[in-house]
């Protein structure tokens, strides 16, 4: 058994990995970035797309205002990476916004931000992942026919991929991450250059079709509410600048300052790619519609339910490179690889929020633990499970899946800057020295304004998208806070029974006696080897117990008990129903409820074999006994192990494999010369 799962799990996340080798796994700034900040720099490619979207409700009208929806969002990005600069100095550990809610605001503070980010990061995944499937089926039909099986086949890839750890899975996702960014400003740049200098017109493929408004000539407060929505839909963007305040331990020291300063890279990169692609788009005529079968007229008519609405971003490529060019070939190729790994943000940030979590006892401990590769092995897996069945229920449709978005991330920004704020509050109250006063001040200032801000922006997200689907992301945190409450009150009532008295208790008292019961159910050697055992712990009381299931069988066991002259009593337990485990379980809480001060310990034969498919045919009446003795109070359950032949054959067999080495694994140095071979000069 141990052979069939081992091997394949070599191959698919490699060797293990020594504890002392973690420090081997820090990143670089250069890796970092693409590590942690591909999800707000892959949001590029659908984030304007979003905010045409919205405005397109209104018609062609109102694709004027998206100029200023982008300088909102740039003033709520540049807000937001100044105040988590902060954080990541004064709080390095990796709580994040979790650690800065808790220590600042309050346990129920830091669970809603927990919750809140935890939602975020599952749909972080989900959202990339269909993202970018619709990006690739754009040039693939096949892929748009099974998008579903396809998404998730991407996120078991990434997966496989973030199991073998931070550094290596980050190594890889460098290159696409780079040549997207590279590719986006190359674009930027050429369309610029195009229109300003040489003055071509760029046109995009939908820049002949009309639109059809679903609520033409919106004005007053109906049209501030739409743009208000389209805003909501562009803060897309911002989803995962808080990953790099959950993984400041990931940096390579000095941890904080190398954080901050990815931070103000990523907030530089992905402004400037949102508000590029903006300006393309309204250059090049680009067209938009949430229902484009019926809202896209082209020449008059509907271009109907066959027609494939490309992404923005791809729009504008064609139009600036051309159709079929290289240059738009290697866009679109980074384009979706670079969405299919940002989900590689949240597959950082869950596992790493999850380990302290659970670290906090507000997780199970499972979370908290490394796997082979010092990655958090279960919180990766929980992550993709999770992804993986909203994908599914979703249908990996990223317009539907991109309403239940950025929900949590704003409550985590606005809770997390407010804490910030009586951090400031807090230090302020007792330091003296005016040079940092004044720098505590302008910190404070800044989180303020940010804490203002993001929370402004959480009441314009709450109201435009809670029936449009941001409720299922509000049910979702419930669930997360209630079950990590219970996880919490849990684990503090456990802790509470087993915690060591300062004075004698009943624990402490030595039983009276040991009355040891040997199951039998026939002579071999497994049997003797238990007797001899409970003979060798010189108990008070000692018998043997078999159940009559088989009368002929049960008769031959006492005739051969005292032909043998076992000088341990054999009691017989009837049975007229057939049944072993309860005849078992009644007669040791019978010695129990004769003598209360009484330890009664039951000894079990079992035996030992080699093979995974041999353990169904062995052990099952042995397994159901145990399961339900772990329920007797004063009840002690011991195995004693009887080795088959198939056990010593699969140990031989696994002493051989750790002992061999593969060709090339070993490497030897030049043979010495031997002592009496003379040497010439």
């Amino acid at each position: 058994m141990s052979k069939l799962t081992d091997v394949p799990k070599r191959i698919l996340i490699g060797r293990a990995l020594r504890s002392d080798r973690l420090g081997e796994t820090l990143l670089p700034k250069r890796v970092a970035l693409p590590v942690f900040a591909s999800d707000p720099l892959s949001s590029v490619a659908y984030a304007p797309g979003e905010v045409l979207l919205v405005l397109s409700i209104a018609g062609l009208s109102a694709y004027h205002f998206s100029p200023w929806i982008a300088v909102a969002v740039v003033v709520l990005m540049f807000t937001v990476v100044a105040s988590y600069r902060q954080n990541v100095r004064e709080y390095p550990s990796g709580g994040g916004d979790y650690e800065v809610a808790t220590t600042n605001l309050g346990p129920r503070a830091g669970l809603t931000v927990a919750s809140a980010l935890l939602v975020d990061y599952v749909l972080t995944v989900a959202v990339s992942i269909s993202a970018g499937i619709e990006n690739l089926g754009s040039a693939i039909p096949f892929v748009v026919e099974n998008k579903v099986a396809c998404a998730i086949g991407v996120i078991v890839l990434l997966t496989l991929m973030n199991l073998r750890g931070v550094r290596e899975s980050g190594t890889l996702f460098a290159i696409p991450t780079y040549v997207f960014v590279a590719g986006v400003f190359t674009m930027i740049v050429w369309g610029a250059f195009r229109a300003v200098v040489l003055g071509d017109e760029m046109r995009a493929p939908t820049a002949d079709f009309e639109i059809k408004p679903e609520h033409p000539g919106l004005a007053g407060f109906a049209l501030v509410f739409l743009l208000l929505r389209a805003f909501s839909s562009g803060c897309a963007a911002l989803t995962g600048v808080e990953a790099i305040s959950n993984g400041v331990p990931a940096f390579r020291k000095p941890k904080s300052r190398n954080a901050a300063t990815t931070l103000a890279m990523m907030g530089l990169l992905a402004v400037s790619m949102f508000c590029g692609i903006i300006a393309l788009a309204a250059a090049t005529r680009v067209r938009m519609a949430e229902n484009p079968a019926v809202d896209l007229i082209h020449d008059g008519v509907p271009l109907g339910p066959d027609y494939v609405q490309d992404p923005v971003i791809s729009q504008v490529a064609e139009a600036v490179f051309g159709h079929g060019s290289l240059l738009f070939m290697i866009l679109a190729a980074a384009t979706a690889l670079v969405l299919f790994l940002a989900a590689n943000t949240a597959y950082n940030g869950f596992p790493l929020l999850g380990s302290i979590l659970a670290q906090d006892r507000y997780l199970p401990r499972q979370l908290h633990t490394r796997g082979d590769r010092l990655a958090f092995s279960n919180g990766i897996v929980l992550l993709a499970s999770a992804a993986g069945l909203l994908v599914w229920i979703y249908g990996a449709d990223s317009t539907r899946l991109i309403q239940l978005y950025i929900v949590g991330v704003f409550v985590s920004f606005t809770l997390s800057q407010t804490g910030m704020v009586r951090h400031w509050n807090r230090l302020l109250a007792t330091e003296r020295e005016q040079a940092k006063r004044r720098h505590m001040i302008r910190s404070r200032a800044i989180n303020a304004f940010g804490a203002f801000f993001t929370g402004l922006v959480l009441v314009v997200v709450l109201v435009t998208k809670f029936s449009h689907g941001a409720w299922v992301a509000l049910l979702g945190m419930c669930i997360f806070y209630a079950t990590m409450t219970a996880i919490r009150r849990h684990y503090d009532r456990v802790a509470e029974e087993i915690a060591a008295p300062e004075i004698p208790s009943d624990d402490m008292v030595r039983p009276s006696r040991v009355h040891s019961v040997v199951l039998v159910s026939k002579i071999h050697r497994p049997t003797l080897r238990a007797l001899a055992y409970a003979k060798l712990m010189r108990s008070d009381t000692l018998e043997a117990l078999s159940v009559n299931v088989d009368p002929a069988e049960t008769r031959a066991l006492q005739a051969e008990w005292e032909r043998r002259g076992i000088d341990v009593p054999l009691k017989v337990l009837d049975s007229p129903y057939r049944e072993v485990t309860r005849p078992v379980i009644e007669y040791v809480k019978g010695l129990r409820r004769e003598s209360p001060r009484d330890v009664v310990s039951v000894i079990i034969p079992e035996y030992v074999v080699g093979h995974w498919y041999e353990h169904l045919l062995h052990n099952q009446s042995a397994l159901r006994l145990k399961g339900r003795l772990l329920f007797t109070p004063g009840v002690m359950v011991t195995s004693v192990p009887y080795q088959l032949q198939s056990s010593e054959v699969a140990k031989r067999r696994v002493r051989r494999r750790q002992e061999w080495a593969a060709p090339g694994s070993v490497r030897r140095g030049p043979a010495e010369r031997a002592k009496d071979t003379p040497t010439h000069t």
